[in-house]
């Protein structure tokens, strides 16, 4: 079961139904203890040690794990209007991330906290006022199928929470709601999402591998995801969250070759039309004995292809999710140097894209991912008023 909420006064919530079906960034290390060994969470995550990652800028959530977690809840909150108070409020947000990512977590939330990860994100209003031109200063432009209201565009706020234990998450996203309504912070939207358990690529619910065109190595992430400056940008990354309503039963009612086409993959294992394994970059050049490209002009692969975007890549760790037959789909998260790696992207799917007909957005916002805080540097430091 997934749970959505479009609320401004209420932001305090009980997931603890969440079954097994999508980060202030602190996350548990890379490598667990050798002895003695760590206790598992009970979905199985391994546990992830320090805060701050293996460089001590970073936060988790984003590239780390490199195999996103089965569940997850991603929240967006307003802010207090004043300066300070919204300082407070994100100074308490990091000191209540720490605890429940550090190494008394399974203190602090009554479970072990297994792979759980908190990733935060400052909205442009926030950017805007540390200065002009900052990335993640701008609010998203308008698209085409967009379903906007006020209160789920934009927000000051990003709070994405995920683990392999939809336990320990609930009780993670329930704490950190109550310690951001305490200081004043009124919720936007929040939505739980899920993927199937696994490495590598995982199925949708249209029933295709996903994530495949992902930057892995980690030349590649640093290329395209983190930012490497100026001063406290340095360690930080753009999120864009996207919540994509999909027309899945009409999309299901093509035959298995018109589906293929509108992807420009296999379904059975998410091979290129172009040709090749799954892994296989796509072969926007490749065409058939009589002049037709094998990957169909205005197939989603290869409409969103950078190559045909012009723009860098994007990370993306996308999770499904369903409220009902009616509102189902994709909670789209991609992590990305520059907003314009998104929105060139998203302009052309929205010139022409087989996929897209099916999609609306419900739900969307822009927002800039800070270096991790510590004990020493409080959430925001730099951008919020003050230096660290």
């Amino acid at each position: 079961m997934t749970t959505q909420r479009d609320n401004s006064s209420v932001v305090r919530r009980s997931l603890l139904g969440v079954l097994p079906v999508v980060a202030l960034g602190a996350c548990r290390s890379d490598v667990p203890p050798a002895s003695p060994p760590a206790p598992v969470a009970a979905g199985g995550g391994r546990p992830l040690h320090g805060g701050a990652g293996p460089d001590g800028v970073r936060q988790a959530g984003v590239d780390r794990p490199a195999q996103p977690q089965a569940h997850a809840v991603v929240s967006v909150y307003d802010l207090p209007p004043e300066a300070g108070s919204a300082r407070v409020a994100a100074a308490a947000l990091g000191e209540a991330v720490l605890e429940l990512t550090g190494s008394r977590a399974g203190a602090a939330l009554g479970v072990e906290a297994g792979d759980l990860t908190v990733t935060v994100g400052l909205g442009p209003r926030m950017v805007g006022a540390a200065g002009r031109g900052l990335p993640g200063g701008l609010d998203l432009p308008a698209f085409a199928r967009e379903e906007r209201t006020a209160r789920t565009w934009g927000g000051d706020l990003l709070v994405q929470v995920c683990a392999s234990d939809p336990v320990a998450l609930a009780l993670a996203d329930t704490r950190l709601a109550g310690v951001l309504a305490a200081e004043g912070v009124s919720g936007r939207w929040s939505q739980a999402g899920f993927r199937p358990p696994g490495g590598g690529p995982v199925r949708n619910l249209l029933g295709f591998p996903d994530g495949i065109e992902n930057p892995r190595t980690r030349p590649e992430l640093d290329r395209e995801v983190w930012l490497d400056g100026p001063g406290p940008l340095a360690g930080g990354t753009v999120a864009v969250v996207r919540r994509l309503r999909i027309d899945v039963t009409g999309f299901l009612a093509q035959s298995a070759s018109r589906q293929e086409e509108a992807i420009g993959r296999r379904k059975a294992d998410g091979a290129p039309l172009s040709g090749g394994a799954a892994s296989a970059r796509l072969d926007l050049l490749a065409k058939t004995a009589r002049g037709g490209y094998l990957v169909p002009a205005m197939a989603h692969a290869r409409r969103a292809n950078p190559n045909a975007t012009g723009s860098g890549r994007m990370l993306r760790r996308g999770y499904s999710y369903r409220n009902g037959p009616e509102d189902q789909g994709l909670l789209f998260l991609s992590f990305q140097r520059r907003l314009r790696t998104f929105t060139a992207t998203q302009r052309r799917l929205d010139d022409g894209d087989d996929l897209m007909r099916f999609v609306t957005a419900t739900a969307s916002g822009a927002f800039f991912v800070p270096r991790a805080s510590t004990p020493e540097r409080p959430f925001g430091s730099g951008l919020l008023g003050e230096q660290g």
